[in-house]
């Protein structure tokens, strides 16, 4: 079943994103553990339920996280700030270390432009514990990993961590996670549909390529007794390209280039207006000057 034939093109462009970052050095600084594991839901479903953020699939590998979002009101660059901060303080607080959590490189996030390209990312983060030979299939990873609650339409409820967060803070004392779809998918059964179908024929192949080389996976137990404090030893690729957009169809990237572009001519203008100190509204998605300087932004164009 092709996910084309059944569901519209379009996923509202620029507002879905796969956001991935790792931890410094590679090292594997959220190698699952209980603490870990409800460490990294309760500050993701925090930060996104803070800025209206809709996650459609987190996947928290153990030294980098892969995360689905849908973004309503271009706010995912205050999301992602705030997710990080505060994983990486309670995350520091549970292993005992003052360091930087997360690598100096900027996150990386990437637009989804349409359904297909949607179904392709979820499949790639749904089985990365098994593409680098973990785990045999998605739902073995120890670690947090969404795809069963989202194939299942469940919510995930998560307490608050007894380290880092203080009792009677400001922090919420539970969180609630909900997973779900960008709302342009109407046929959101299908969809599901399509994408456990070809999650399943990922991890088959996979399978078979790890058999034809003669090679086995690590298991749950080998990730779970790894040390957080050591890292992979393979070749780390370097200088390589950081893209943007997700776009299986060349005239649908170029139109998501093309708005990335109108967003920078837009607020280049806007920047010098305001310098001149001429009234000025910043497109959406503007997000140093308007928590630093308070400046107007325009409401993004509803769904």
């Amino acid at each position: 079943m092709h996910v084309a034939m059944s569901l519209p093109r379009e996923v509202i462009a620029g507002r879905t994103h796969m956001l991935t970052r790792r931890c410094t050095q590679r090292q594997l600084l959220l190698r699952p553990d209980k603490v870990t594991n409800e460490t990294f839901l309760y500050c993701l479903a925090e930060a996104a339920n803070r800025y209206g953020i809709r996650v459609v699939l987190p996947v928290a590998m153990s030294n980098h996280h892969h995360t689905v979002v849908y973004d309503p009101d271009a706010r995912v660059v205050e999301f992602m700030e705030h997710f990080h901060k505060m994983l990486a303080k309670a995350q520091n607080a549970h292993r005992g270390r003052w360091e930087n959590l997360w690598s100096t490189e900027p996150p990386c996030l990437v637009q989804l432009v349409d359904v297909g390209d949607l179904l392709d990312k979820l499949v790639y983060v749904a089985t990365n514990p098994v593409k680098d030979g973990l785990v045999d299939r998605a739902h073995h990873w120890p670690g947090a990993h969404g795809l069963t609650a989202l194939l299942n339409r469940r919510t995930i409820v998560v307490r608050r961590p007894k380290q880092f967060f203080r009792a009677g803070g400001s922090m919420p004392e539970e969180v609630t996670l909900e997973l779900g779809l960008p709302p342009d998918i109407e046929d959101v059964n299908a969809f599901l549909g399509v994408l456990r179908e070809r999650v399943t024929a990922e991890e088959d192949r996979l399978a078979e390529e790890r058999r034809r080389a003669g090679r086995g996976v690590l298991g749950r137990r080998g990730v779970l007794q790894q040390d957080w404090r050591s890292r992979p030893t393979s070749r780390e690729p370097r200088r390589g390209l950081r893209p943007r957009v997700a776009a299986r169809s060349v005239w649908a990237r170029i139109e998501a280039l093309q708005r990335n572009r109108a967003f920078i001519d837009a607020y280049r203008a806007a920047r010098a207006a305001w310098l001149a100190g001429l009234e000025a509204v910043f497109p959406p998605g503007t997000y140093w000057l308007r928590r630093f300087a308070s400046v107007v932004v325009a409401e993004p164009p509803r769904a």
